[in-house]
């Protein structure tokens, strides 16, 4: 598979085995679009796991943040930063029913979105928060990071409906996918699997989904690059 994340970095060690103490807590993130809810609802339903959702519609401030991004941005971001921490506490409490937990966002991208649409500024005042909170986030065992084409990108946004999406700026698109790739060429903190999904469908082939799922009990570590069964 070939992909846009190229050169060399630090690799992560670690285990996706899970621990006693706790389940497996496995992210799938991606950019805007690139189907990683869909995914992770579907992997929760062939590993029977603890399904964590990332709160969006509910944020007040995002139908204004698509109209006017430079006046609404920091009420946005600071929501989702708020939002997505109280919600990540509930990592800490312990699960007897659950072997594994599956969410579809990784806390630190919270400034990465941040750092796109934030003044300098507003940027100050964010990372003071930011360092905080983060200090007390839970780290995932493993972490899924999904990529697509810029193309495909707008299709699926396009045909999930979402009445504020309905005019969604692909230039913000394409810098945030950007801005993706390279926070994961760096990324170091857990092991990490990377995948494109734009030749593949885990959510209506089961022949796909079953060949992922695989994939993600063997990982043991470092980065690995997802191969699609029969490509």
């Amino acid at each position: 598979m070939t992909s846009p994340i190229s050169g060399s970095g630090n690799i992560p060690t670690g285990s996706a085995a899970p621990r006693k103490d706790r389940p497996t807590y496995i992210v799938v993130d991606g950019p805007i679009g690139v189907g990683k809810t869909t995914l992770v609802r579907r992997l929760c339903e062939h590993f029977s796991a603890k399904l964590m959702l990332e709160i969006v519609e509910e944020n007040p401030f995002l139908p204004d943040f698509y109209k006017d991004q430079e006046k609404f941005a920091f009420q946005t971001q600071l929501f989702f930063l708020l939002s997505r921490y109280r919600q990540q506490q509930e990592l800490w409490q312990p699960d007897l029913f659950h072997r594994y937990i599956f969410s579809d966002y990784i806390f630190s991208k919270d400034r990465l979105f941040a750092t796109l649409t934030l003044s300098e500024n507003e940027m100050v005042l964010y990372d003071q928060v930011f360092r905080i909170l983060n200090t007390r986030v839970l780290k995932p065992d493993l972490v899924v990071y999904l990529q697509a084409r810029l193309d495909i990108l707008l299709d699926r946004i396009k045909r999930r409906g979402r009445p504020f999406e309905k005019n969604f700026d692909a230039d913000y698109l394409k810098r945030l996918s950007s801005s993706y790739n390279d926070y994961f060429f760096h990324y170091s903190d857990t092991p990490l699997l990377v995948i494109d999904t734009s030749d593949i469908n885990v959510v209506e082939s089961e022949e796909d989904c079953l060949d992922l799922t695989r994939c993600i009990l063997k990982h043991r570590g470092g980065v690995q690059y997802y191969k699609p069964l029969g490509r």
